[in-house]
C-alpha cells in the first residue's frame, strides 16, 4: 500500500471539505490538525479548491491534503501542480486512474459494486472508495462485497458521522472513513475553527475508543501477588485467574507476581485501534517503546508501553475488540 494511504490509515478520519472561500483554507486545516486530525480531502467541487490546496500545500506540507471530487486528467494536473499528495474521485474513471498511475499519485475511484472492484484490482490498487457508503448498503454491505476481494481496503464515503464511524472502522478491511460532519461549510464560512477543532477532537477519539482497561500492581512475589488477589475476591468477589507472570481479580485488576514496568504497577489503557493509538501519541510528543511490544501469533501489536511513567505507573496501551 501507498506509504499515503498508510499514513491516513493511521489517522482514521478523511474530513471531505467543500470549501467556498480559499482564504479560509489554511485556518480549517490547522483546526482539523489542532483536533487530532492532520489530513484533508479539498473537493473540486468549486472554483476555490485548486487554490485551497495550494495554500495549505505551501503553509503546512505535513499536512495531508488531498483532492476529491477529480473527474478528468486536467483535473489531476491541477490537484498535482496546487500540492494535493493523493486523488480521490467519486466513480470509477479508467482513463483518470491510468493517468494518476502514471504520474505516482495514490488515486482512490469509488466502487460501490463487484464490477467497479475488478477493475481497480486490473489497475492494480489495493484501496479504493466506497461511495455513497450508507446509501450504498453500508457496512454490512462492504463485509459482503469485500469477501472474494481479500487483498483489497476500503474508504467509506457518505453518511457517515460520529454514530457511525465507530462501526465502520471495527472492519479490518476499512483504513479509513470520509466525512464531513466535524467540518461542515456554515461552520468553515462562519469561521467557527474551535467548534471545528472540538468536533476533531470528538471524532479521533470516537474512533480512539479510549478506556482504562485494567490495573496492574507490583507485588514482587508469587506469595504476594496471591495473597492480595484473594483480598479483591474476598472485599468484591472478584474471580482469580492465575497466570504466569500475574493473577487477575476480576477484568480490572492485575496483580504483578514478578518484576515488571512502573514503580508502583501499570495501568493499560485500552483503544479499538492500537496502530491508530500510538500515532496520536506521537503526534504528540509521546514517545513510545517499541522494541518491548507485545505482539500476538499473526505478528500484530497488542501491548506498547509509554516509555514516561505517570506518578510511578507505567502506561500502556492495550488492543481491545473493536467497540462501536
Amino acid at each position: 500500500m501507498h506509504s499515503v494511504l498508510e499514513s491516513i490509515g493511521k489517522i482514521g478520519i478523511v474530513p471531505v471539505i467543500k470549501i467556498d472561500d480559499a482564504e479560509k483554507a489554511v485556518p480549517l486545516a490547522q483546526a482539523l490538525q489542532a483536533g487530532g486530525i492532520p489530513c484533508i480531502e479539498i473537493t473540486f467541487r468549486t472554483a476555490q479548491g485548486e487554490e485551497a490546496i495550494r495554500q495549505i500545500a505551501r503553509a503546512m506540507p505535513e499536512m495531508l491534503a488531498g483532492a476529491g471530487t477529480v473527474l478528468t486528467t486536467d483535473q489531476v494536473d491541477r490537484a498535482i501542480n496546487a500540492g494535493a499528495k493523493f486523488i480521490v474521485s467519486p466513480g470509477f474513471n479508467p482513463k483518470v486512474v491510468a493517468y494518476c498511475i502514471k504520474k505516482g499519485i495514490p488515486v482512490t475511484p469509488g466502487c460501490a459494486n463487484p464490477s467497479d472492484i475488478e477493475q481497480a484490482l486490473e489497475f492494480g490498487l489495493d484501496a479504493v472508495k466506497f461511495f455513497p457508503a450508507e446509501q450504498a448498503g453500508g457496512i454490512e454491505y462492504i463485509k459482503a462485497v469485500s469477501a472474494p476481494y481479500p487483498n483489497l481496503y476500503f474508504i467509506p464515503t457518505g453518511g457517515i458521522n460520529a454514530g457511525n464511524i465507530g462501526k465502520y472502522l471495527s472492519f479490518e478491511k476499512i483504513i479509513a472513513c470520509g466525512g464531513s460532519w466535524m467540518a461542515g461549510a456554515n461552520l468553515i464560512n462562519a469561521g467557527e475553527f474551535e467548534k471545528i477543532t472540538a468536533l476533531s477532537q470528538e471524532a479521533v477519539l470516537k474512533v480512539l475508543g479510549f478506556s482504562v482497561a485494567h490495573i496492574g500492581i507490583n507485588a514482587g512475589k508469587d506469595e504476594a501477588a496471591m495473597k492480595a488477589a484473594q483480598q479483591f475476591n474476598a472485599l468484591f468477589g472478584f474471580a482469580l485467574k492465575d497466570g504466569n507472570s500475574s493473577i487477575f481479580a476480576g477484568d480490572a485488576v492485575e496483580v504483578v507476581k514478578t518484576s515488571a514496568p512502573g514503580a508502583h504497577g501499570h495501568i493499560a489503557i485500552g483503544t479499538n485501534s492500537i496502530t491508530r493509538a500510538a500515532a496520536w501519541l506521537e503526534r504528540k510528543g509521546i514517545v513510545l517503546d517499541y522494541a518491548n511490544a507485545k505482539k500476538d501469533q499473526n505478528g500484530n501489536t497488542i501491548a506498547i508501553y509509554l516509555t514516561e511513567e505517570i506518578l510511578g505507573f507505567a502506561v500502556h496501551l492495550l488492543q481491545m475488540k473493536n467497540r462501536e
